[in-house]
């Protein structure tokens, strides 16, 4: 019998020529598999037709902006290092991830005038680090303005390639507004300007900011997963998406992120801070209605979420039905409709 507190529960076997590499052009003409859970039947459709088997509801979208994330420096000593940054912290500086020994005090420097020093080191494997232009301690905002300049777009772990040009406009959805990300809301990059265009017609258009950390990719590493401590996300919601969660209309939330948000303000009525909220299936949704979202990583938080909306024994019959219908999963893939 399937034990859904263990991590291990939520496995599944996809070969490595599912990962989508990059995205289908034109965004919209992504396959969607659509679950109705009341009629609990399964058609597939493409993002494209969503205008027309949508029910009445209002779409809200994660309109946080990645920023370019990944950079490579050398040590005073010569050795590469590569960083990964996370967040901004309360003082200043930021939390990141760093691939290459570093200790307390290490000097990397990413360009002629453009370096970071080590802090912290914390037993989670994140870094404080403080970063300067020449001897200028930088803020957030020209940190992020720096790393424009030389970084790289941050695409995840799993699309075995370098990031390149194409990666600044597809891994950025139409919606992108205020940056602060380092992984994008993927849900969010099936739409095309024409679509939300279709779409209003007939739906209102809602935005949230929530600013996705590289602790999304990170695993559970506890067996059971409600051991598993949450990363931290900064969000906030603007008042006329408060008063839609506060209202009696459906929504469909867009991607993973959004509905997190949209769960966390239903628990606890704040419009901004840090989410942290864990949805699983002892956990699940008391206010979203309707879930968009991309296919998740095996033993990941992101499908004990759909787990949530629809219950394990169905995603994993899901899953199976999008791999043998040649779905494209990840954060470049295909994507499935909850209604």
């Amino acid at each position: 019998m399937i034990d859904l507190l263990k991590t291990s529960s939520y496995d599944y076997f996809l070969p490595q020529e599912f990962i989508a590499k990059e995205p289908v052009l034109p965004r919209e003409n992504a396959k969607m598999l659509v679950y109705d859970r009341k009629k609990d039947t399964i058609l597939h459709k493409h993002v494209k037709d969503l205008p027309e088997i949508l029910p009445e509801c209002s779409i809200v979208f994660n309109d946080t902006k990645v920023v370019k994330a990944r950079a490579y420096g050398v040590k005073s000593s010569g050795g590469k290092v590569e960083i990964l940054l996370n967040a901004p912290l309360i003082n200043g500086n930021f939390g990141a991830y760093i691939k290459g020994r570093v200790k307390v005090g290490s000097e990397i420097a990413l360009s002629d005038s453009f370096k970071f020093i080590v802090k912290s080191l914390f037993d989670d494997g994140l870094r404080e680090v403080e970063f300067y232009l020449k001897d200028k301690k930088l803020n957030t905002t020209e940190v992020f303005n720096e790393m424009d300049c030389i970084g790289h777009v941050p695409i995840p772990p799993y699309i075995k390639r370098d990031d390149n040009k194409n990666d600044e406009i597809w891994y950025q959805s139409i919606f992108a507004k205020y940056q602060g990300a380092v992984a994008a809301p993927t849900a969010s990059l099936h739409f095309s300007s024409e679509l939300v265009d279709k779409l209003k017609i007939n739906y209102d258009i809602y935005t949230l900011t929530l600013h996705v950390g590289a602790g999304t990719f990170k695993g559970i590493e506890s067996e059971d997963i409600t051991k598993h401590k949450m990363h931290e996300e900064w969000y906030h919601l603007p008042q006329n998406t408060i008063n839609l969660i506060n209202s009696t209309d459906k929504i469909l939330g867009i991607g993973t992120t959004v509905t997190r948000v949209i769960e966390d303000f239903a628990r606890n009525g704040r419009s901004s801070g840090v989410c942290e909220l864990f949805l699983n299936p002892f956990n699940k949704p008391i206010r979203q209605d309707y879930l968009l979202t991309n296919f998740h990583l095996p033993k990941s938080t992101l499908i004990m979420l759909v787990c949530s909306f629809i219950g394990f024994e169905k995603t994993m019959e899901i899953y199976d039905i999008a791999i043998k219908n040649n779905y494209r999963f990840y954060s470049y893939g295909d994507c499935m409709l909850v209604l």
